[in-house]
């Protein structure tokens, strides 16, 4: 801790003792003078207390030197004692009363110096101490953490012990099986050896049956074979003579085609000079018709006008004239 803050905590101390303001600043300027050995200034003592207003460290620090002062004037009151001799006998004792306070300070000082090395010291070896038991715990964690590595392991071990056991144990039980399996298997091949030369036995009957049956099919495909050459035979001759008849066949039909084609081609002659000539009376038929429709708009155009000029001729006709009446015969 510095001393600072040595000095804040011992002013934060007073603070709860003291709780006049001018009373918490003379006990902080004897604090600082007496036991710290720093001459107190109003700065320095409001930077600690932080209390009241500036004036008021302003004045505990003259009422402190003033009180400093007055005791350290030291009076020598005698009678028989004349004023100068008592003058200088009250300074000579103050001059060693400020000496034993100096030396008393410097005192203080070195103990003080002496108990920051001291304490120093111990926080280094606290801090060493410290720093082997987070070793130690360390080395402890590591030595458990390995301790129960080894448990594991010797767990594991202990269960891979057990399943080789069992694996021995089933590995005797397959041998054991293994064993009457091979004894089965024998009785077994010595009963198949049987049954496999009997069946030997009748293979080799079937194969000769089969031998003989063999050539008697063979000497019957031989026969059907050459049946069939001379029907073959009998066959191409009678293709042949097909072959003959299809290819007179065929140039009659080709003649024929020949001869539809050129019917077909005078066929589509006439076809197309019909379709010309209908064509034709078609469009004479329209043309025609339109003189018919263009007559037929005239001869009303006319009638129309005809119409038009009897009406005026109606119109611009004069009026009849009377009939004269016939005098009677008897009239004369």
């Amino acid at each position: 801790m510095s001393e600072e803050s040595e000095i804040q905590a011992e002013v934060e101390a007073l603070r709860e003792r003291f709780s006049d303001t001018k009373a918490l600043y003379r006990e902080v300027c004897a604090l600082l003078f007496f036991r710290y050995g720093i001459t107190p200034t109003a700065s320095k003592l409001y930077q600690h207390v932080r209390k009241g207003s500036m004036s008021a460290p302003a004045e505990a620090l003259a009422k402190f030197w003033e009180e400093l002062r007055g005791k350290a004037r030291v009076e020598i009151d005698h009678p028989d004692l004349p004023d100068a001799l008592k003058q200088a006998a009250g300074q000579a004792v103050s001059v060693l009363w400020t000496q034993a306070t100096d030396l008393a300070r410097e005192e203080l000082a070195a103990l003080r110096v002496e108990a920051r090395t001291e304490a120093q010291s111990a926080q280094a070896q606290l801090q060493e101490t410290l720093q082997r038991s987070s070793s130690l715990e360390e080395q402890l964690q590591t030595a458990q953490s390995k301790c129960a590595e080894l448990e594991s392991n010797l767990q594991n071990l202990a269960a891979e012990l057990e399943q080789e056991r069992r694996a021995h144990a089933g590995s005797a039980a397959r041998g054991e099986a293994l064993s009457r399996q091979t004894d089965e298997l024998k009785l077994e091949q010595s009963k198949s050896r049987q049954h496999f030369s009997a069946e030997l036995d009748k293979g080799r009957a079937a194969i000769d049956e089969a031998t003989s049956r063999a050539a008697q099919a063979e000497r019957r495909a031989l026969q059907e074979i050459d049946r069939e050459r001379t029907a073959r035979a009998q066959a191409d001759k009678q293709l042949e003579q097909l072959r003959g008849k299809l290819t007179e066949v065929e140039r009659d039909h080709h003649a024929k085609v020949l001869e539809a084609n050129a019917a077909q081609t005078r066929l589509a002659a006439d076809l197309e000079s019909a379709r010309a000539s209908l064509a034709e009376s078609a469009r004479v038929t329209q043309l025609q018709g339109v003189e018919l429709l263009q007559a037929l708009q005239a001869v009303t155009q006319h009638k129309a006008e005809a119409d038009t000029l009897r009406a005026l001729v109606a119109q611009f006709q004069p009026p009849p004239r009377p009939a004269r009446k016939k005098k009677p015969i008897g009239d004369h």
